[in-house]
């Protein structure tokens, strides 16, 4: 039998302020709701009248309010709940019961504590949560991992705004909050660690970023800041939203804009180290292969071992290319949004459905780090979203989102350009060895260069040969007496095949930074696609690809329990014109659907909740997959969680993974739909060069990629104990298969008669792991609240992988430090006397966070020791509430203690600012 169903929603208060997670539940039953950032709640319940509301508040005195009928304005004031020490009064910066009884690992952050992040900005400041990898690679690129295998190109978190995947379509990853959102406009943002496809769908494979902005039928009126600081940062924002009532009085429509725009002087990455076990060494006299230096990098044609005819000569490498000569470092940063709120019932007010037009834009500079450093430049990005919805009961979301890359290229690329402008390898090799064996000859036997003597004999033909040569000691000694010699003689040298007129134009062949000659050069290659191989092509990548995506939910609320039901389907458009992937001739379209379903039950007197989830997703290009989950969240007593949970996630390979075709130089990054057959092993390459014997060929096969696959089993604890502590420990261990990495190998053939290398290409091709890993971690969070206005708070995380599968080239990368830990003090609208004087809205907030050094492992360039480091943030903010105006003067990294965070990134310094930021509220 039907029963008819009955709304009762209002607000929840404290004064005037509206309380934001307050929980309401019917009493002797199982449904119930949270309340929002306006502090409104709406339960549909079959429940009969009269009933019982309970209202629960971490901080505040439980309230149960007596209903006899339907309403939807219902307002309920709770009072704080103090509890005085030692003439101190105790009241909590508030942990919502929502975020408690979550079953998986959620950190928070609310509006307030938003607004007072001591991080340059809120985005960094999720950095300080527990369990959070935060990697900057440029000032505008600052990006957020979980639970390992980090990575400078995210693909295995999703980061959602207004549930809205904030992904680049070509890239298939977010650029962290260079395409995001205004500060102005951020409501809260929640960290879901772990696998959780099943609620997030494919992508949401360590975690989540789940962002939401602030709805103006709540948020009215207008919103300004202004923020300067060091390295030139200027950062301005502005706000506005309204809504309007119709003839009725009720309010129908609303709307809001926002415009932010940043502008700063980026880090330099001027790591001059030798790359990660690389062939040269750093104390090589004839050079190295720098990390941050492009074009230098170790050619094996640049090597002699003959003592007799190329004396003193052993290994050497080209003159390259800094970054800083290479790369835009001015960042910019542009965002604006505009979005219409309409209520299809206003009658209903908060309770009424919604139906939403938004359109965002985002645009900038800065420099991503990926397989290579790129200079994003000019790159622009269009989001559009319509969506129909009742929040907790059901939404329709469609939107797109597309990109153009704009002035974009790959600065490593444009240094071999530029190098293969001025001269080719063979001229410029055969230039250096023509000058070495000739005017460096006679400096170097004038050094005292050691004379060749007979060595050892051996019998041949019935006849003793002897062999000549130079002891290895004499050799050695006349090295280590000649190394500034030595330093100077290969300079020389280099400064020669550098020089030497160019047969082509009779001018000089290298492009000196600073000149006219390579300005007008570096103009037209990093302006000319590079959808060609040659010297006639360029660096400029083209990317106007697009994502298509639409997404439906609906839940039930029968008396006993909750259903959520859902589907979505997801086309991708990558348009490259052959720059980065295979779409020369054809267009390239990806689709992919899922659809999921749940069920939710309270047993034990609501002290037991019970969840199973089960999602399945197909791509056209892989099987169907299913992504089960399931939950028990036990409650023995009020503010107490005891969380058990299963759950799994898929990550279909991205674009790049299946279509990719970038050259890079000294590679063709390659995507694997389809698998590759007869690649020659690197290795055996080489033994190959030093015989011609052609048995020491090794060739391999590599399988067409399949998605990545992980579960998780996870067990935690939240409590708050003496009503001013609280406690959220967990422990996870995760499976993963089938790992997204990649495989190098060489096609080549040989000439037949001399059996030298003819057409040879090195490809790193997309694979996956033949082996499953494990890995397992553990974190704790602690937050103490006291003396009325005090927080001081705590968290430590541990993480790793559990083996390592030293011959399996395939498993990426951990790059996740084993020990982290944050300590953090704060105080919250302090009201301070000072003898007669006094003192108000002052806040603070200092956080302290350490990291163990570790090894980040990238691509070979950019592969290296992150050694530990520790930063400490810190804030102080003054309200003026009589001119609804906030100074805050902080610091990111206030001791500048230079870090490198990604290997290959520059070392990250301080960054003071001082902001103002006005809002005047509109009822």
């Amino acid at each position: 039998m039907l029963q008819a169903q009955n709304t009762i929603g209002g607000k929840i208060l404290s004064g005037k302020e509206p309380l934001i997670g307050a929980n309401v539940e019917i009493k002797g039953s199982s449904e119930g709701a949270v309340s929002d950032e306006n502090g409104s709640f709406s339960i549909e319940t079959s429940q009969s009248f009269p009933m019982t509301i309970v209202v629960t508040y971490l901080g505040f005195s439980p309230k149960e309010v007596l209903l006899n009928a339907a309403s939807s304005n219902i307002n309920v004031n709770l009072e704080e709940e103090n509890i005085t020490l030692t003439d101190v009064v105790i009241k909590g910066q508030r942990v919502s019961d929502k975020q408690k009884a979550a079953p998986l690992s959620v950190e928070s952050v609310d509006l307030l504590a938003i607004k007072e992040t001591p991080s340059i900005s809120f985005y960094n400041g999720l950095g300080n949560l527990k369990g959070v990898d935060l990697t900057t690679a440029s000032l505008g690129f600052t990006i957020i991992n979980m639970r390992g295998f980090n990575s400078t190109s995210p693909v295995r978190s999703l980061q959602l705004i207004d549930g809205v995947d904030n992904q680049a379509p070509g890239l298939n990853f977010s650029l962290g909050n260079f395409l995001g959102v205004s500060e102005l406009d951020i409501l809260r943002a929640d960290l879901i660690a772990g696998a959780s496809s099943a609620y997030y769908g494919p992508n949401a494979f360590n975690g989540v970023v789940s962002m939401e902005t602030r709805n103006p039928f709540f948020h009215k009126g207008l919103s300004a800041s202004i923020k300067v600081g060091e390295r030139q940062l200027f950062e301005g924002a502005i706000k506005w939203a309204d809504a309007f009532k119709n003839k009725n009085g009720q309010e129908f429509v609303a709307y809001k804009l926002n415009f932010f725009h940043l502008r700063a002087n980026d880090w330099e990455a001027t790591n001059y180290d030798a790359v990660y076990q690389s062939p040269l060494p750093q104390s090589n006299p004839g050079g190295y292969d720098a990390v941050n230096i492009y074009g230098d990098e170790y050619n094996a044609s640049y090597k002699i071992e003959s003592r007799l005819s190329y004396k003193g000569l052993e290994s050497w490498s080209r003159r390259g290319y800094r970054e800083s000569d290479l790369v835009d470092y001015k960042t910019r940063n542009t965002k604006a949004n505009a979005a219409l709120y309409f209520r299809t019932k206003p009658s209903l007010e908060e309770a009424s459905p919604e139906f939403i037009i938004n359109s965002s834009f985002g645009a900038g500079t800065t420099v991503y780090q990926g397989d290579n450093r790129f200079s994003l430049k000019n790159i622009l990005f269009f989001q559009n979203r319509l969506e129909y919805r009742k929040r907790d009961k059901f939404f329709i979301r469609a939107y797109a989102t597309h990109e153009d890359a704009g002035d974009s290229y790959d600065p490593y690329f444009t240094a071999l350009q530029l190098q293969a402008h001025a001269k080719s390898g063979p001229d410029w090799y055969n230039d250096f060895i023509s000058y070495w064996q000739g005017p460096n000859t006679v400096e170097i036997v004038e050094s005292g260069y050691p004379t060749p003597e007979r060595l050892d004999s051996i019998l041949l033909g019935g006849q003793w040969i002897y062999k000549i040569g130079i002891p290895d000691a004499k050799y050695n000694a006349w090295k280590d007496a000649n190394k500034e010699n030595l330093e100077n003689w290969y300079e020389k040298a280099k400064i020669y095949a550098d020089t030497f007129p160019n047969p082509l134009d009779n001018s000089v062949a290298f492009y000196e930074p600073g000149t006219d000659r390579f300005q007008d050069l570096f103009n037209k290659i990093t302006s000319t696609k590079s959808n060609k191989r040659d010297t006639s092509g360029g660096t400029q990548f083209f990317d106007k690809s697009a994502l298509y995506h639409i997404q439906g939910e609906y839940k039930f609320t029968p008396s006993w329990g909750l259903i959520t039901t859902g589907a979505n389907a997801r086309l991708y458009v990558p348009n490259s014109e052959g720059t980065i992937f295979y779409d020369t001739t054809e267009q390239i379209r990806n689709f992919e659907a899922g659809i999921y379903g749940g069920i939710e039950k309270k047993f034990w007197q609501d002290k037991m909740t019970a969840s199973v989830t089960l999602r399945l997703d197909k791509n056209q290009n892989f099987d169907l997959l299913a992504s089960p989950a399931a939950s028990l969240v036990y409650s023995p007593k009020a503010n107490n969680f005891l969380r058990f949970s299963f759950s799994s996630a898929i990550r279909n390979p991205t674009l790049t993974d299946q279509y990719l075709n970038l050259n890079v130089g000294p590679a063709i990054l390659a995507g694997n739909l389809n698998g590759v057959d007869s690649l020659i092993t690197v290795e055996s390459f080489k033994e190959y060069l030093d015989s011609f014997n052609s048995a020491k060929l090794q060739y391999f096969n590599i399988g067409g990629v399949v998605p990545e696959k992980v579960k998780t089993f996870e067990i935690g604890y939240r409590t708050t104990l003496w009503n001013n502590l609280y406690m959220d420990a967990g422990y996870y261990f995760s499976v993963y298969n089938d790992f997204l990495g990649y495989n190098i190998g060489i096609k080549s053939t040989f000439d037949g008669l001399t059996g030298l290398p003819e057409k040879t290409q090195v490809y790193r091709y997309s694979a996956n792991s033949r082996n499953q890993v494990t890995t397992q971690g553990f974190n704790i969070g602690l937050n103490y609240y006291f003396a009325q206005y005090f927080m001081i708070g705590g968290n430590y995380s541990w993480n790793v992988l559990n083996k390592k599968f030293e011959d399996d080239p395939i498993i990426p990368a951990f790059n996740t430090p084993k020990h982290k830990y944050n300590l953090s003090l704060s105080g919250r609208d302090m009201d301070i006397k000072l003898g007669t004087a006094r003192i108000q809205h002052i806040g603070f907030n200092i956080n302290y966070k350490w990291v163990d050094g570790f090894l980040f492992e990238g691509s070979p360039q950019f592969t290296g020791f992150i050694p530990t480091y520790a930063l400490v943030d810190a804030q102080i903010s003054y309200g003026i509430p009589r001119l609804n105006l906030t100074l805050k003067v902080g610091a990111s990294n206030l001791l500048n203690n230079q870090v490198f965070q990604t290997y290959g990134g520059p070392k990250i310094g301080r960054m003071g600012y001082v902001s103002l930021t006005f809002e005047a509220k509109k009822k």
